[in-house]
């Protein structure tokens, strides 16, 4: 499957649309002083829904992302509303990269993207740096991430110019319609642990909080630590999914995802397993810390991680589709046919406290 073609006629002969075009992304970044000659472009990190590409030509490099080839959901891989938090964010107390420059045209490399600063460090999914793998260090990197998080929530959306980028109240009524509207067009099995979850998060639902920055992906993954230690989070990235609403959906996203000593070896504990070596907080570390570094009510954390594991199926079922499809040929994706039932049957274990 060809990724990358110099021009809009070699893009057009093809069956499968590309994933880059040279010759006008070069015009683009020319009109940004975005370097000057021939792009090359390889793929940067293990995220498996919007595309992200480290490019590079004479004068420096950068990070482009842009959203996977389609099918896709209504409303889902949009990247310049992604590019438009960071833009808002940039001087506020969060870690996240500079965007320099956005494309509305998908005539450009055949969809919208976004340009923004390469960040020096380490992502850690399957192994630690040597700089940082020690029991002090890995300690270091789960406290990082907690108060990394209660950063994003602190900050002031609206003094930022966020209104309208969600909506404040009834955040949790949206997820469940939006959610449940996304199975609808993402399913391609019947799954009925998954629809007694749905059911049961309905039932339970709890009453938000006050609203704030919500990142929606929060994750090892999804952060970039420093390259030397002490352990540090200097950037977070993969905002696709953030809104304005409820902070407890991304600690209990956090939550569903960190795995510890003794969890199943399913598909989403692998986006995280890491963290059962020794040295790093437990779960109810992470909490309990949030809870200090917030002041809010953990009383109904599991329902959150319940949402996040439910939200994680439906998603991901969308991969599914997708590689069916054709129109992937990320091999994570294979894992999905037995991972996204795994994962609706561990909802259900978590929602009754198991």
């Amino acid at each position: 499957m060809t990724a990358i073609v110099d021009t809009p006629e070699e893009a057009a002969a093809l069956d499968l649309e590309p994933l880059l075009v040279r010759r006008p992304l070069e015009t683009f970044l020319d009109a940004h002083e975005l370097g000057t000659g021939e792009v090359e472009a390889e793929t940067v990190g293990e995220g498996h829904s919007n595309v992200t590409y480290l490019i590079r030509r004479d004068g420096g490099e950068w990070v482009l992302r842009r959203p996977p080839r389609g099918p896709l959901p209504p409303s889902a891989h949009d990247v310049l509303r992604e590019a438009r938090l960071l833009a808002a964010v940039a001087d506020a107390d969060v870690r996240t990269p500079r965007v320099l420059a956005t494309c509305d045209d998908p005539a450009v490399i055949g969809a919208p993207f976004y340009v923004m600063e390469r960040v020096d460090g380490h992502v850690v999914t399957t192994e630690i740096p040597e700089a940082l793998d020690s029991e002090a260090e890995r300690r270091r990197i789960g406290e990082e991430l907690i108060d990394a998080l209660a950063e994003i929530h602190a900050v002031d959306w609206r003094a930022r110019g966020l209104e309208g980028y969600g909506k404040p109240t009834g955040y949790l009524d949206r997820q469940l319609r939006r959610f449940g509207g996304l199975w609808d067009h993402n399913k391609t099995r019947d799954l009925p642990t998954l629809d007694k979850v749905t059911a049961w998060l309905a039932e339970h639902k709890p009453e938000s909080g006050e609203a704030t920055i919500v990142h929606g992906d929060y994750r090892l993954g999804n952060t970039m630590l420093a390259p030397e230690a002490p352990a540090r989070i200097v950037s977070i990235f993969d905002w696709e999914l953030a809104t304005i609403g409820d902070p407890l959906a991304d600690l209990g996203y956090l939550t569903a995802t960190y795995a510890e000593p003794g969890d199943p070896e399913n598909t989403l504990f692998a986006l995280g397993s890491v963290t059962r070596q020794p040295g790093f907080p437990s779960r109810a570390e992470l909490i309990a810390r949030y809870e200090e570094r917030t002041g809010l009510s953990m009383s109904d954390v599991r329902w959150y991680t319940t949402l996040a594991l439910w939200k994680s199926a439906v998603f991901l079922e969308g991969s599914y589709k997708r590689r069916l499809a054709g129109t992937t040929e990320d091999p994570f994706f294979d894992l999905l046919e037995t991972g996204v039932p795994e994962i609706a049957e561990h909802a259900w274990a978590v929602a009754h406290g198991e």
